[in-house]
């Protein structure tokens, strides 16, 4: 019977243990439940935006940028091309930002790849204006990214360089990715006008600088 007892004990404190993993939560460290809510909060807002700038016909830079260009091009829905651009960039995450980081990463770019499958067409923005459609997809996807970095998760590819760059080298995610951005942007011009290309800048530059003024390693250091 003591040893029973002893079994019983050790297995509650597992429990417990498994528990307070769970919901507790420290200045330097969210617990799994708030990682949880900030990877889904942070993918709902990225397919948002991505909704909004599929409706207004506008790219953006990054993976998606390069999701949109092939599903532009070839008419392959934009999730696929998201999920299927991202799998290459899985190894360089677990290389270089860890299983944490990778296993967060993946979920958020698995979640935002079903996503953008089912709620552009669920809102109904078939027609978005482009400068409407840059300027608060940009906004919205911007602020995505910022919930899943500050989780330590990412919408992967160009992201994951962004946030393994500011990390090694000190200097600011967004505009890392902003010097990406730019590229992927220049293919644009060949499936585009130049009114949308305009808009499109715009939108990765609002974006991109929700990233720059909001993500500092010094002012939040939760992870």
């Amino acid at each position: 019977m003591p040893l029973l007892d002893q079994t019983k004990r050790q297995d509650m404190t597992a429990v417990r243990g498994a528990f307070t993993a769970l919901i507790h939560s420290r200045a330097e460290r969210h617990s799994l439940l708030e990682d949880a809510q900030g990877i889904v909060a942070g993918s709902m807002l990225a397919v948002l935006g991505v909704a909004l700038l599929q409706g207004a016909g506008l790219f953006t830079g990054g993976t998606a940028g390069a999701a949109f260009l092939l599903h532009y091009a070839t008419g392959l829905s934009f999730g696929a091309c998201f999920f299927a651009i991202n799998l290459p960039f899985a190894y360089l995450a677990y290389r270089r930002l860890g299983m944490g980081f990778t296993l967060k990463t993946f979920a958020a770019i698995a979640l935002t790849a079903l996503l953008s499958e089912i709620v552009p067409a669920q809102l109904g923005l078939a027609s978005v204006d482009p400068l409407v459609g840059g300027l608060f997809g940009g906004l919205a996807i911007g602020a995505g990214m910022l919930a899943l970095f500050r989780h330590r998760a990412s919408l992967g590819g160009i992201g994951i360089l962004a946030v393994y760059i500011q990390d090694r080298f000190g200097f600011r995610a967004g505009l890392v990715q902003l010097g990406f951005d730019a590229v992927i942007l220049a293919f644009a011009v060949f499936l585009a006008s130049p009114f949308i290309i305009l808009c499109s800048v715009l939108g990765a530059l609002v974006l991109n600088l929700t990233i720059a003024v909001n993500h500092r390693k010094d002012r939040y250091i939760a992870f």
